[in-house]
């Protein structure tokens, strides 16, 4: 197979997509530098706050940079789009129409490998704008997987992470996190996505123990398959033990 060019909508925030990037090249079964992906990133920290417009339509809307952006990648010779920004995919209907190249959605593939994996009850921790606007929970629907929610309190604790601590460069406050990991498995939730690329980072820095499942970690095993590398069999199995 032919190797495809991935075209990164980045940014969002900056230390993940550095983080993806890493994923991809960890990912990938390769022995020699000419082995791994080509990648073209723009990087655009500028884009306005996406849960800020998704709960309120007054504030600064992101989707006209995200669009340009994209067809830059397009111009530039991507075969392929991604956005490693899992709050950013409330537009990704919109995404899909606009560009001419496929649109790896992170929130579909996740989905997608839960029920593979035969989970049907699966805990969100994630932006209040990606809880509120449902994106796991309609992408859950196709398979019958049943969505649990934190609670409001629980959720206050995602977003203080994700926003007072990761995307601050500060080390996340466990505590907070172990809260809601507690509530989420109390409430039957089999494993649990991290439903957030800042989360990632909370993953890739801390020891979280079993069960969760980094969406950004099935969209860099998903951009390594379809740009036609092999993944290494350590990267097969993404669900925490």
């Amino acid at each position: 197979m032919e190797k495809k060019i991935i075209g990164v909508i980045g940014g969002m925030g900056p230390i993940a997509t550095s983080h993806y990037m890493e994923l991809i090249i960890r990912m990938t079964d390769a022995e020699v530098d000419q082995e791994h992906l080509d990648m073209i990133i723009y990087n655009i920290p500028s884009i306005p706050d996406r849960t800020e417009y998704i709960l309120d339509h007054s504030k600064p809307n992101p989707l006209p940079e995200i669009i340009r952006i994209g067809k830059k990648l397009e111009e530039a010779g991507a075969d392929y789009l991604c956005m490693p920004c899992i709050t950013a995919h409330y537009f990704a209907k919109t995404l899909e129409q606009e560009f001419t190249h496929p649109f790896i959605n992170i929130v579909e593939e996740t989905a997608a490998y839960l029920n593979n994996k035969g989970i049907t009850k699966a805990g969100i921790m994630a932006t209040d704008g990606t809880v509120h606007s449902g994106l796991f929970q309609k992408a859950f629907e196709k398979y019958g997987i049943e969505p649990v929610i934190p609670s409001p309190e629980m959720q206050k604790n995602v977003m203080h992470i994700i926003y007072q601590n990761v995307k601050a460069n500060i080390p996340a406050e466990l505590d907070r996190f172990e809260s809601v990991e507690k509530e989420l498995k109390a409430n039957g939730a089999q494993a649990i996505i991290l439903g957030c690329t800042e989360l990632s980072l909370v993953k890739r820095d801390e020891k979280i123990g079993s069960g969760f499942l980094d969406g950004m970690e099935v969209l860099a095993q998903t951009t390594v398959r379809l740009c036609g590398c092999k993944v290494k069999e350590k990267y097969l199995e993404l669900i925490s033990e």
